[in-house]
């Protein structure tokens, strides 16, 4: 099985090259990224069944032994996040070509996009706190040029905003990885777990672990300091935006709750005091930012930072209750991310804008599509028997068994908030007439087939993503079981790290000339 994850690795790295070097058509290239994230995509089911079968799988690079090599580890949560990873690589990948210019596919866009991937990829399944800042700055080194990719103005504004917060993020997380390093003498994660009980100034292990909780707070765009994601994300082609929003906040999310349960104490009551009150505040700005906006980019954008407080209030409770319920909003919350982006990248390029004030009419024209619309709106808002009502109900059934009164309360309030912005979406731009004075806007501009003052005709390639995904969230909400019983392995494994430290810490891997001793 050691190869299996390497391969997650090299599959989109090789997809990567290959969508830039093969002399082909922008279309060709964009079947390319399809196809390797489809492989993606089966090898991560393999991985998640080994798991959900065997336990916690390891590879050691080299032949050297934890903790003194590379290591590779994936546990429930990493095996789950990898295979909607490898789906929203599928879905974004086939939207894109119909969606990005041929001039961004020429100059690299499935390259960057693919590597991108690589690096969240490797983010969720590597054993060590150095090659986690060494797959953060791949996923920044790809998220830049996707940023500043045949942009204009605005989109380098944007890129500017990005990257400086992010830099800011890296800085930090360097030196918080070097304080804990003089500490222990290790970077293995699950040797810093027994290691970091053992030092002797718990002051500094206290500083070292405020700033692992800026700098990954930063990336998952927490309070205060969330203010890059909407100055920026509104700028991007949509299915940039998608990748975005979908995978982006969540690696940072994994990273606050891999190293607040694995190296950190778990039970440490004020880091979950923070995180608890973060959430309450975030889930609630983000709801409230949502309603002062007009363009469908930035409300969506909103609501990304508004779910991110749901699953750190999860983390925040600290059981294995709401930390399931965490992980199974997460999962919710990649999926319906990306398909709620595309169904705005499609609404842009039928309507020519993405301010509500120039759309209208779409129900009358596309009804079908209007329907897919309403069901991802109804889904977010957490409406039952769709997915989002299972990831809500799980956090309050969290906050409820922990006599958490004001969690319940905020999680009800942010809850019903959501359905304003999004039913002025829907009546916005589907339900009211269209505008006489419509006409193409220059948000148009983005895409390669501009719409006319009538509707577009839709791309296959833009409509088979969404639709399946759509189903995808469907199923996710009719048939929760499954899921919902591997994100309560998956917080077990988080909450008693037992198995995956001995996963670690016993497999040696056999090099060429034997075995190590």
């Amino acid at each position: 099985m050691n190869g299996l994850l390497i391969s997650c690795l090299l599959i989109p790295m090789i997809t990567a090259v290959a969508s830039f070097v093969v002399p082909a058509s922008a279309t060709t290239r964009g079947l390319i990224s399809v196809v390797g994230s489809t492989l993606l995509l089966l090898l991560s089911g393999v991985v998640l069944y080994q798991v959900a079968t065997h336990g916690p799988l390891s590879n050691q690079m080299g032949g050297w032994p934890a903790p003194m090599g590379i290591t590779l580890v994936v546990d429930m949560l990493s095996a789950l996040l990898i295979v909607v990873t490898a789906i929203v690589a599928v879905c974004v990948s086939l939207f894109a070509i119909d969606d990005v210019s041929e001039e961004r596919i020429e100059g690299g866009f499935f390259t960057f996009l693919n590597m991108l991937i690589a690096g969240v990829v490797g983010a969720f399944i590597t054993g060590d706190l150095f090659n986690l800042y060494v797959w953060f700055e791949v996923m920044l080194i790809s998220t830049f040029a996707l940023l500043v990719l045949g942009g204009n103005k605005v989109q380098l504004d944007g890129a500017v905003k990005y990257v400086a917060i992010n830099l800011i993020s890296t800085v930090l997380l360097l030196a918080a990885i070097g304080l804990l390093y003089g500490l222990t003498g290790t970077l293995n994660m699950a040797d810093l777990s027994v290691r970091v009980p053992q030092v002797e100034n718990q002051g500094l292990v206290s500083v070292v672990a405020v700033l692992f909780l800026i700098a990954f707070g930063i990336k998952a765009a927490v309070f205060p300091l969330y203010f890059w994601l909407p100055a920026s994300y509104h700028t991007l082609p949509i299915s940039v935006t998608a990748v975005f929003a979908a995978l982006m906040t969540k690696v940072g999310i994994y990273a606050l709750m891999r190293t607040f349960t694995l190296i950190f104490p778990a039970d440490n009551e004020a880091i979950n005091a923070t995180l608890l009150y973060l959430g309450l505040v975030t889930m609630v700005l983000g709801v409230f930012g949502a309603m002062t906006h007009s363009d469908i980019r930035r409300i969506l954008a909103f609501h990304v930072i508004g779910s991110i407080g749901f699953m750190l209030v999860g983390m925040g409770l600290g059981s294995a209750l709401a930390m399931g319920a965490a992980i199974f909003y997460m999962l919710h919350g990649i999926l319906i991310k990306a398909l709620l982006f595309m169904i705005a990248g499609i609404v842009g390029k039928l309507g020519g804008s993405f301010e509500l004030s120039k759309l209208g009419g779409l129900y009358q024209e596309r009804p079908g599509f209007s329907m897919v619309f309403l069901l991802a709106a109804l889904s977010l808002i957490g409406i039952p028997p769709l997915s989002g009502f299972w990831a809500k109900v799980l956090v309050l059934e969290a906050g409820l068994h922990h006599d958490a009164a004001l969690v319940v309360t905020v999680v009800v309030l942010a809850s019903l908030l959501t359905f304003i912005p999004l039913i002025r979406i829907w009546s916005e731009a589907f339900w009211k007439a269209k505008p006489i004075d419509a006409v193409v806007g220059t948000d148009a501009a983005h895409h390669k087939n501009p719409p006319t003052k009538t509707f577009a005709k839709p791309d296959h390639c833009s409509w088979l993503p969404v639709l399946g995904l759509s189903a995808i969230m469907i199923l996710f909400g009719l048939l929760p079981g499954k899921v919902i019983e591997w994100s309560d392995v998956a917080a077990e494994g988080l909450l008693t790290p037992t198995r995956y430290m001995e996963t670690v810490m016993q497999t040696t891997a056999i090099p060429d000339s034997g075995e190590v001793q």
